[in-house]
């Protein structure tokens, strides 16, 4: 059995260093404040979930159409790259049609200033689906040698840069990678930007799903409710669109569910 652990569990002082740096030149640019002890929590959840429960979950134990054990590292580690890239996508795309995903995928976008921190703001589950789905079947295509995948690692890190708040815009060459400006269209509460930009490294991958928009200014994030709680963090699925105990007036009012709204 291959216990398959995220990339950022094989490259943790480098992730811790990646946030931190972020998260100073945030707050030096007065960037957001507001959730991060919440996405904090949110992390360590995620991370003690992984550790107690995906080394019970089936993986990929046999060998992958390609074995990057036969090539160039740097040829293992892109091909490894550009497959993983492309499943991640697919699950993410994913994520904003099947109701029951959004449920869980809520939990990320319900940050109302996206910054470094919403990068480790996801439900606790999602590792265990990944496991059982995109990661074995990127292990069925290519199968990764040790390095290719501590590569893969921190290269996954890039994933901090773009959430965090800062006025990074590639612009017309947006297609080529993911940046601040681009992953914020995604998060964004204005309509217009709804189901565009899901590609977390790669965004040749939006392209080809007719999802690429290149970024537009600097929109709001968040959703109607976050979570209030470590509690609430642990069932998030269950209460995300539940009616907030406070009442918020309308000019203020997010879209709860817009995602999955026809």
């Amino acid at each position: 059995m291959v216990v398959h652990v995220p990339p950022i569990f094989y490259a943790t002082l480098p992730s811790l260093l990646m946030a931190g740096v972020l998260v100073v030149f945030e707050t030096l640019r007065g960037g957001p404040a507001r959730d991060g002890w919440r996405n904090l929590q949110i992390w360590a959840v995620e991370i003690a979930a992984s550790l107690a429960f995906l080394p019970c979950l089936p993986g990929w134990a046999g060998p992958g159409l390609i074995d990057t054990a036969r090539l160039p590292v740097w040829q293992g580690f892109l091909i490894f790259l550009v497959v993983r890239d492309g499943c991640e996508c697919l699950f993410h795309y994913a994520q904003h049609r099947i109701p029951f995903l959004w449920a869980m995928h809520s939990l990320h976008h319900s940050d109302p200033n996206m910054g470094t921190l919403t990068t480790s703001r996801h439900f606790w589950a999602d590792p265990l689906l990944k496991q059982m789905t995109i990661w074995a079947a990127s292990l069925i295509i290519v199968s990764p040698t040790p390095t290719v995948f501590l590569l893969y690692g921190l290269a996954s890190l890039w994933n901090f840069l773009t959430h965090a708040h800062l006025p990074i815009d590639f612009g017309r060459f947006s297609w080529l990678l993911n940046c601040p400006a681009y992953h914020r269209r995604h998060h964004s509460i204005l309509r217009e930007h709804y189901d565009q930009n899901f590609a977390a490294i790669l965004p040749i991958f939006d392209v080809m799903l007719g999802t690429y928009r290149r970024p537009d200014g600097y929109p709001q994030t968040g959703l109607e409710r976050a979570p209030c709680s470590l509690g609430e963090v642990l069932i998030w699925p269950l209460i995300w669109d539940k009616p907030r105990r406070a009442a918020i007036a309308p000019a203020e009012a997010l879209p709860s569910n817009p995602h999955l709204q026809p």
